[in-house]
């Protein structure tokens, strides 16, 4: 499509409605009032229309799909807040089963339909991708035919392009015109407006940075969905979460098993009962409040190449007391204090009992690690031991069946199988019994043996979350421009006067894109001080002649 020469030279893009330079119109309209919003330039979503191409740019160019994505981005990230998102259900829960216990069927269909993991569903990346392209055609779109049309403005402006101002006037009859608009370039200069010069003509202008604050918005926002995004890719983000109990070491999320941590003692401290600033608030909850906990902890560095695993050679770091806003960092990683677990189930010490051997306690005692159990134990008088089944945690499912509800030993239950020194393991079927906390059962008829639970070991928990943001400064910075595009817009406006001299006549006309009040007061100034008339408001008179045909007592 070629371009438009208008009558003082310029070549407009095709499409242009007021010529970028002198303003001229180039096509009619109805109206006295021109569209000035992105000052008559021509649009690319407006102007081609033909091309696959133009039609995706048209698409997402519309601030309506823009507002529509949005509302999507809404409604589908409160579907996310429902039910718990994956990351934040109990450690160890298998999700599966999770969401429909906790929730019945709304959370199996929650789970089944992808909402345990919404936020970084492919679907749900793609509507924030959505809204991103749609940002950047629609602020391209606009921007650069507006910054053109206002870099290539003139001073001296159509006659034509005056009169379709809002704020327009005409003076006459004045005694010395060109004495008068070096008045009024005085104080609009004291007012702080830039004002050139060209012919005789006057153009002030102030606050054209303004214009831009929307667009600034948009950078801001568009680096903060990039920020986002980022989330989702290796490396750039870790929120885990790792239990450790008190004199162990857990490996460290997202360090690819270079870093350990050991709990060397879990702290916990209440509030003074007999605290006379406390004991009324106390009194009231029924039960010991916490003060504070923390965890003295080690972090630990594999000092070789050599696999992850119990013969892997650590180094100690450093020591450090983990407190609740008290992290422990290294290396862009940080350990916050954020749950415990008093007096989990640990360890069970069992023994063998046969009533025809009394020594037979004595000559056999075991402990069962109920973290990492032996699957086998054997004696030295012959005896064998195995374990069949370990429920952690011990339920029984729809089926009746025996299963878990997790890995964390809540309420444990184990199948043993004895065999005796006459008995091939081999060959023959060994004595099976069920034993748990006030549980012992033969599954296979009437013992010989009895296997009996002698001591029970009891250990505290800590729960720390494992954090990792390399995206915090992207999103930092984005939401920095976004607060400067922000204000640019709202608390600044773009003004404009022109002053022109035709053969005696002045014309006056003003364009704000905002904020109409202000410049009306600027005229206002200018007239108070010389022989000039403030203009008018177009608008305003025809509203009022609008009003005056439909008032009854004026027919």
């Amino acid at each position: 499509m070629e371009k438009v020469k208008c009558e003082c030279g310029h070549l407009n893009p095709y499409g242009t409605y007021l010529c970028e330079s002198c303003g001229k119109p180039l096509k009619e309209e109805k109206g006295k009032v021109a569209n000035m919003r992105y000052e008559g330039v021509a649009r690319r979503s407006q102007t081609y229309k033909q091309t696959p191409i133009d039609k995706i740019w048209n698409f997402f160019s519309s601030v309506k799909v823009g507002i529509w994505i949005i509302v999507l981005l809404l409604l589908t990230s409160s579907l996310g807040t429902l039910f718990p998102q994956e990351m934040y259900i109990p450690p160890g829960e298998n999700p599966t089963l999770y969401y429909e216990q906790e929730y019945g069927l709304a959370g199996k269909l929650y789970y089944q339909l992808g909402f345990h993991n919404l936020y970084s569903s492919w679907w749900y990346m793609l509507l924030i991708a959505s809204l991103g392209v749609s940002l950047v055609i629609a602020s391209l779109d606009r921007v650069v035919p507006l910054y053109r049309a206002l870099k290539t403005q003139r001073v001296t402006r159509h006659e034509g392009f005056l009169k379709r101002q809002r704020i327009f006037g005409e003076a006459t009859g004045i005694t010395d015109p060109d004495s008068e608009m070096a008045k009024a370039e005085e104080i609009l200069k004291e007012k702080r407006y830039n004002v050139r010069r060209e012919n005789g003509n006057i153009l002030a202008e102030k606050g054209r940075f303004a214009r831009w604050g929307p667009y600034v918005n948009h950078v801001g926002l568009i680096i903060f969905l990039i920020g986002g995004m980022l989330r989702f890719f290796p490396g750039m983000y870790l929120d885990a979460h790792v239990w450790v109990r008190e004199g162990e070491q857990e490996v460290i999320s997202g360090t690819n098993g270079e870093y350990f941590l050991r709990n060397n003692e879990f702290l916990i401290e209440l509030y003074d009962e007999e605290d006379e600033k406390y004991r009324e608030a106390l009194q009231r909850t029924g039960s010991p409040v916490v003060k504070t906990y923390q965890t003295s902890a080690t972090l630990l560095k594999r000092s070789n190449e050599g696999t992850v695993g119990s013969e892997t050679e650590l180094e100690e770091v450093k020591d450090y007391d983990i407190r609740v806003n008290d992290p422990l960092t290294f290396e862009g990683f940080s350990l916050y204090q954020v749950d415990y677990k008093l007096n989990e189930l640990s360890q069970f010490t069992f023994t063998l009992e046969n009533e025809s051997d009394e020594n037979l306690s004595d000559e056999i005692q075991f402990q069962v690690d109920l973290n990492d159990p032996q699957k086998l134990y054997e004696f030295d008088n012959g005896y064998r031991i195995e374990i069949m089944e370990y429920f952690p945690n011990f339920v029984l499912d729809d089926n009746r069946e025996p299963s878990t509800l997790n890995r964390i030993p809540d309420n444990p239950r184990i199948i043993f199988e004895v065999f005796p020194p006459d008995v091939n393991h081999e060959e023959e079927s060994g004595e099976i019994s069920l034993i748990g906390i006030q549980v012992n059962e033969a599954l296979n008829g009437e013992n010989d043996h009895t296997i009996r639970m002698l001591d029970v070991e009891m250990v505290d928990v800590t729960g720390l979350t494992i954090r990792k943001d390399h995206t915090l400064p992207i999103i930092s910075i984005g939401g920095i421009i976004f607060m400067i595009g922000l204000i640019q817009g709202s608390y600044w406006h773009h003004r404009r006067i022109w002053i022109q001299n035709r053969e005696g006549t002045l014309l006056l006309a003003g364009h704000a894109n905002k904020n109409w009040q202000a410049l009306k007061n600027d005229f206002q100034l200018i007239s108070d001080n010389t022989h000039i008339p403030s203009p008018k408001d177009q608008t305003e008179k025809e509203d009022e002649g609008v009003s005056q045909n439909n008032d009854p007592t004026k027919q």
